[in-house]
């Protein structure tokens, strides 16, 4: 059974929820606190989904890991940016899921009319910080003590990568995502994806 990168559908919510729930409750990667319920995670991903992309990828039928793109702040000029996560479970580390992941999400952003992505990581994490770096993210900047978890005041690094060019404008909208699911360029992109995993 091959590999597949897709978008998230409401079967895979427990698969998902198997791989977040540890990083809510043992660790300071995510700063959310209670483990949500099917439901409501559920609808939280197809908020997302009405724009941006939820990519889940799957290995030998189980959730491998998964990676979205969700607004950043709700002012409109900043539109053309975007934040990412990326979780993967832990019997299938050291496999590249994260990068073909992030490979796939990148192409299909690009696309839409993204123009810059930031990913928001817990300092220090040296394996995180690594990655985003191999990814093409620069460290934009650090804030610190701006969260509270695990007994402790939390920092936060902000790493960014930028997927137009720079000289130039940005498109005029963001497609949503419905309009390019259909589209040659959204295979590409899975496709870009899946080439980046070990298996």
């Amino acid at each position: 059974m091959k590999p597949i990168i897709r978008l998230a559908e409401k079967r895979d919510v427990a698969g998902i929820l198997e791989i977040y729930a540890p990083f809510i409750l043992d660790t300071s990667v995510t700063f959310e606190e209670i483990v949500p319920d099917e439901a409501s995670f559920w609808e939280r991903i197809q908020g997302i989904m009405a724009e941006l992309p939820y990519l889940v990828c799957e290995i030998e039928g189980r959730i491998a890991g998964y990676a979205y793109a969700s607004a950043y702040r709700s002012r409109a000029s900043y539109r053309w940016t975007k934040e990412v996560s990326v979780y993967i479970h832990p019997d299938f580390y050291r496999r590249r899921v994260a990068e073909a992941l992030y490979t796939s999400l990148n192409e299909m952003a690009r696309y839409q009319g993204i123009a810059d992505l930031l990913a928001i990581i817990t300092m220090p994490n040296e394996s995180s910080v690594a990655f985003h770096e191999h990814c093409g993210y620069r460290k934009c900047g650090e804030f610190a003590n701006v969260g509270y978890k695990l007994g402790q005041w939390q920092n936060v690094g902000w790493f960014e990568l930028f997927l137009q060019d720079e000289t130039q404008a940005p498109k005029d909208r963001i497609q949503p995502l419905n309009e390019i699911t259909g589209l040659v360029v959204f295979q590409e992109a899975i496709q870009k994806g899946l080439e980046k995993l070990s298996y």
